[in-house]
């Protein structure tokens, strides 16, 4: 058992089981111990490898999209260009370096980036020494927003609910033994999931995240006030249905009670949700990551950077290619969905 599950074993033997979002925020996101606290978890070297470090293509193309986006509105100056988790900075840097190419867009751009981890921000801070890096997604600037968040809401701590014929039963952390392990709560009656007894039968699972709605507020509000855009692309879909929590370690799926701190846990995003909370800011249709990013022009681009490349390099060329859009690897798993000003036009990319 690491630190941190000791101190967690300890805390349920003494006042009773708790949530899985206490869960998950301890295991991310303790100071002393937690996952994103202690380490650089991107890359081959770390647990997972996220679609920026995959090929410089996709923060490229992401970039050209936001321009598009802040060309369609008018160009507004200043304006600021906003990351959601950056990991090590590497979506942001592409995005600029791309969107650099249509004039006066980066000497408009005021970089701020969203960090919770004090080892990923100084990552951050080498790549991208000129952006501002802010706490919470509240403490934005009132001016026009375009935005980028991959792979963000993903790692949001969630509750997890099971239907009961009595009501819904959530799904706790107690112990087993001396052993981490989930729990049912009593089954109660729940009014934040009285509309999902529709299309719920008992033994179903709904998973909600709480943290999700302001978050998605305080963007939909900004971009509705005073323009802009948001890209955010990650795995869920469409409406939460499931139990979707997981945990990875090392590139494979792992227990994510067995080692707490020591292993990124995350859970699908309930994109009906991130949008109805970002109202009045519109939003796009739901679409996959592998379509957008082909309307995007990906192939093109990848035929311009294969230009003399030979051997390994262009089958690692080709290969990030395919990871990223083909539908049995990342193209179809993940999902896009835009916000844009009431009756401005949608990013590019992305159907209304």
């Amino acid at each position: 058992m690491t630190p941190l599950g000791e101190r967690l074993r300890a805390r349920i033997a003494a006042t009773g089981p708790i949530s899985l979002a206490e869960y998950m925020a301890e295991c991310l996101l303790n100071p002393d111990h937690g996952y994103y606290a202690t380490r650089d978890p991107l890359g081959a070297g770390g647990d997972f490898t996220t679609a920026p470090e995959i090929s410089q293509m996709f923060g490229e193309l992401l970039g050209l999209a936001l321009a598009r986006a802040w060309l369609d509105q008018g160009a507004p100056a200043p304006f600021t260009l906003a990351e959601l988790g950056p990991g090590r900075g590497t979506l942001m840097a592409d995005a600029l370096r791309a969107g650099s190419s249509v004039p006066g867009f980066a000497a408009a751009a005021q970089v701020t980036l969203i960090e919770a981890s004090a080892s990923l921000r100084a990552i951050q801070a080498e790549r991208l020494p000129d952006a501002a890096h802010l706490d919470r997604a509240d403490a934005l600037p009132e001016a026009p927003l375009f935005l980028l968040a991959n792979e963000f809401f993903d790692a949001l701590p969630i509750r997890q609910f099971r239907r009961d014929p009595a009501g819904w039963r959530e799904v706790m952390v107690g112990l087993t033994g001396d052993a981490l392990a989930p729990a049912l709560s009593d089954p109660a009656p729940l009014a934040a999931l009285e509309h999902r007894l529709a299309d719920t039968v008992p033994g179903d699972i709904v998973e909600t995240c709480p943290a999700l709605p302001g978050i998605a507020a305080a963007i939909g509000a900004r971009i509705a006030r005073h323009g802009g855009a948001a890209l955010i692309v990650d795995y869920g879909d469409w409406r939460s249905q499931g139990d979707t929590f997981q945990a990875v370690a090392g590139h494979a799926p792992a227990d994510p009670f067995a080692a707490p701190g020591t292993a990124d846990l995350t859970a699908h995003v309930d994109f009906e949700a991130l949008a109805r909370a970002a109202a009045p800011a519109a939003h796009t249709r739901l679409a996959t990551q592998g379509l957008v990013l082909e309307r995007l022009g990906i192939t093109e681009r990848a035929r311009a950077l294969a230009n003399g490349l030979t051997g390994a390099r262009l089958d690692a060329h080709v290969a990030a290619h395919r990871r990223l859009t083909h539908p049995a690897e990342m193209g179809h798993l993940f999902k896009v969905l835009g916000l844009y000003p009431p009756g401005a036009t949608p990013p590019p990319g992305l159907e209304p």
